[in-house]
């Protein structure tokens, strides 16, 4: 395979290189901030930047982002350049699959989800960025209609664990732990490196992934 230049969520690029150093794929992974996804219309144009840097040392690119509320903004930008994007909606559907999530919300549509990621970083990416830190007393506006926070596990580490408790705990609701591990990011980046996968268009006039089995 030959080398790849990847721009990656900042929030999922560990694991894109662990999983590519266990496969032997020849990648250069460009991270970009994760707190992009409290500014989400900014995400394109990042990706877009970051690509232009990437491909002055690869021939081939792709995108390690779901669409994470670009509204096809991100669609846009890898259709312009005839390259591809992860699969789902967001990096749950990448982890989880989209209709494990959708079965998720459809048992309680009040679902608070985590990933690893959030877990680890919860009090600094996401009370910290809502201001909660210095308004707790705004919680209960911010999360009023959740039920429950879901943990989709990628790894069980104690420190993982309490991470996670923690970020129920200052939500003041229940935490329920669905193992996932990293099988279903996987599958996505082994269509998105492939080089016999095609770009097919969306209906909505963007492009996805055709995907084949994982290899």
């Amino acid at each position: 395979m030959s080398t790849v230049g990847i721009v990656a969520c900042g929030a999922i690029a560990a694991d894109v290189a662990t999983v590519a150093e266990r496969r032997g794929w020849a990648i250069e992974t460009k991270p970009l901030p994760p707190l992009l996804h409290n500014h989400p219309e900014r995400i394109a144009a990042e990706v877009d930047a970051a690509l232009d840097d990437l491909g002055t040392r690869h021939e081939r690119l792709a995108v390690a982002y779901a669409d994470c509320g670009t509204y096809g903004a991100l669609d846009e930008v890898c259709e312009r350049r005839g390259i591809r994007r992860l699969g789902g909606q967001h990096c749950y559907d990448v982890y989880a699959g989209a209709d494990r999530i959708a079965e998720l919300m459809a048992a309680e549509a009040g679902t608070y989800l985590l990933t690893d990621f959030l877990a680890a970083s919860f009090r600094r990416t996401i009370l910290a960025e809502l201001g909660l830190d210095r308004r707790p007393e705004l919680r209960d506006d911010y999360f009023r209609h959740y039920r429950r926070v879901v943990w989709l596990a990628q790894r069980r580490t104690p420190d993982l664990e309490r991470g996670a408790q923690d970020a129920a705990d200052a939500l003041g609701l229940p935490l329920e732990v669905v193992d996932v591990g990293v099988a279903g990011l996987e599958h996505e980046l082994a269509a998105l490196l492939s080089p016999d996968t095609p770009v097919a268009p969306r209906h909505d006039g963007s492009s996805t992934l055709t995907r084949p089995s994982c290899p």
